[in-house]
């Protein structure tokens, strides 16, 4: 029988279930549910990733970058622990659900709406780039809302994520088809922030036109072929869709399959249309972060509880059972059945 390692923690004693234990989501990486501090009753989305083999360099990274992010429109992260069973981490809860559902309700954005959002993603997704972090899977389904009368988007999931200050370039092909960069598919080295910026035009257009910009409107399932549109960047405004000029013109700088010449984020946040009734909180993202203090946590901290999590325990000592459900698109050989709700 092993011994408990002097890492692990009695999670009852810091949180507690709240709501029943909610699963806020599940999948291949384990189970989110949402529960509170037992300190100050906030409430928190804590995931739990079962010991072993799932603990890896991409969950080590997901955690240090995260760790680096303290930004109004990126999900907090508090601090990861450990169980007998689970690497446990504790997030900041955004209660407004995804953005997906959001569109899924409504079917699509007027201008102004969509352009909202897209400030507070824009603005999120500077900061990242900021501190070195390309996101590598920016997806509506990765966008929160906090549950406000007026709803703040919140930026979460940094599993595929890279610091170029720390790792090497990115040539992996990761992310969610329907979102993923042109030169992603070309299996060589690339810039994972110019990447991020193809991701955000893909959200923008999905939030004014309610569908995917390259997806295959007969074959919505036939990832060769969204691969084929994105590659030669084969996209059109639906007839029924009207949207300014100044939108038109920011979507067509951001589909741009020629990295050197596709606008970046400093572009985008200086065009015309996107400076359009922009919040005071967003005209500078160093004020945005005053409010904003990074994770007690070390470093050292987070890597001793990574390598100790690699080893795999018995026991169910956090209370959460070994969970598996299916993906629902995170990775590439991945069907994305989510799609289907676009369809019409």
């Amino acid at each position: 029988m092993s011994t408990t390692s002097s890492l692990c923690v009695d999670m009852s004693s810091r949180y507690e279930p709240a709501h029943g234990g909610k699963v806020l989501g599940a999948g291949n990486f384990g189970t989110a549910k949402l529960m509170r501090s037992v300190a100050t009753g906030e409430l928190v989305a804590i995931k739990y990733i079962e010991r072993g083999d799932k603990i890896d360099e991409n969950v080590k990274r997901e955690l240090t970058n995260h760790r680096l992010l303290t930004h109004p429109n990126v999900v907090r992260f508090v601090e990861v622990l450990l169980t007998e069973r689970h690497l446990a981490i504790v997030m900041e809860y955004a209660a407004g659900g995804e953005l997906f559902d959001r569109i899924l309700s409504k079917g699509k954005f007027s201008e102004d709406e969509a352009r909202y959002f897209f400030q507070q993603l824009i603005s999120g997704v500077g900061h990242c780039h900021a501190k070195g972090v390309a996101h590598r899977d920016l997806k509506l389904e990765n966008t929160l809302l906090d549950g406000g009368a007026v709803p703040r988007l919140k930026i979460c999931d940094f599993g595929y994520s890279k610091n170029s200050l720390i790792d090497s370039d990115p040539k992996s092909t990761v992310g969610t088809p329907a979102y993923i960069a042109p030169e992603v598919l070309d299996r060589k080295a690339y810039d994972g922030k110019s990447a991020d910026v193809w991701s955000c035009g893909v959200t923008l257009y999905v939030m004014l036109c309610g569908r995917y910009p390259f997806e295959d409107r007969r074959e919505p399932r036939n990832i060769r072929s969204t691969f084929q549109k994105i590659k030669s960047c084969d996209y059109a405004i639906p007839s029924n869709v009207h949207i300014s000029a100044a939108c038109l013109d920011l979507i067509q700088r951001i589909f741009v399959v020629d990295v050197s010449k596709r606008i970046d984020i400093a572009g985008i946040r200086a065009h015309p249309w996107f400076t359009t009734n922009l919040p005071r909180e967003l005209l500078d993202i160093e004020c945005a972060d005053d409010d904003n203090v990074i994770s007690s946590m070390s470093m050292a901290d987070i890597e001793a509880i990574v390598e100790e999590a690699k080893q795999p325990h018995g026991g169910d000592a956090d209370g959460t059972s070994a969970m598996t459900h299916e993906e629902d698109h995170e990775m590439l050989s991945n069907e994305f059945d989510d799609d289907d709700e676009f369809n019409e």
